[in-house]
Parts: C-alpha cells; structure tokens; sequence
C-alpha cells in the first residue's frame, strides 16, 4: 500500500510542476503583452510630438495612427484581461493540485510512522523476550 502511495505521491508532484508550468507560460504571456502596450503607448507618445512640431500637412496622417493604435492597445488589453482569467484559472488548479498532493503525502508520512511504530513495537517485544530468556537462564544458574 506504501508503494502505491508513493506511485501517487510522484503522480501529483509531477502534476504540480506541469501546472506550474503552465502558469509560467500564461504569465511570460502577459508581461509579452504589457511589453507591446508600453511600446505602443510610448509610439503614441512620439508620434504626436512629431505631429506637433512637424508642418501642418504632416500632423493631419497623426489622427489615422492614433486611431489604429487605439484598436491596437484595445486588443492588447482584450488579450491581457483574457490571460488573466486564465492565470486565474491556472491558479486554482495548480491549488486543487497541491492540495490533493498534501494529502497524499501527509497520509503516506502518517502510514510511515505507523510502520515505524509496529517495527519498533516489534523490536522491542522480542528485545523484552530475549531480556527475560536470559534472566531465566542466569537465575537458573544460580
């Protein structure tokens, strides 16, 4: 029973480290994300300075680009609220993951202990046996 425990114990390890993984992978997303909104938003941000100091025939294609950039930082933030609730998600898991492998591991320790206690238990009544065989032995030699 010990050994499938064990089995169990490496299964839902194994399970934890894939979950955490996988949230790893959702969270590099996200920074990926942030990233391109920063870049965007500091594009913006130049554009309309040169907007701004360039000849008036050169700032009118500005109110295109920031158009566009909006939808862009629009979805940027779509896909970010979307991993977010996948991180969320991941989260959980990865708890009811871990949750179940305590378990296993705080009832494999228990099952340990409680070998350990019969095989001294064990130990120690034959330890007696042989501690009373000799008194025995002694006592009859004198």
């Amino acid at each position: 029973m010990s050994k499938d425990l064990k089995t169990l114990v490496r299964l839902h390890k194994h399970r934890v480290d894939e979950k955490r993984r996988s949230l790893g992978e959702l969270l590099s997303e996200i920074v990926t994300l942030e990233q391109k909104n920063e870049y965007l938003e500091n594009q913006i941000s130049l554009e309309q300075q040169f907007a701004r100091s360039a000849p008036d025939g050169v700032g009118m294609f500005f109110g295109a680009f920031a158009k566009e950039a909006i939808n862009k930082l629009r979805e940027i933030q779509e896909e970010i609220d979307y991993f977010e609730k996948k991180i969320a998600e991941a989260q959980e898991e990865m708890r009811a993951e871990y949750n179940d492998l305590k378990v296993f591991e705080i009832t494999l320790e228990s099952r340990e202990q409680i070998a350990a206690l019969e095989a001294a238990k064990s130990e120690q009544a034959i330890l007696d046996e042989l501690g009373q065989e000799t008194r025995r032995r002694l006592s009859k030699r004198f």
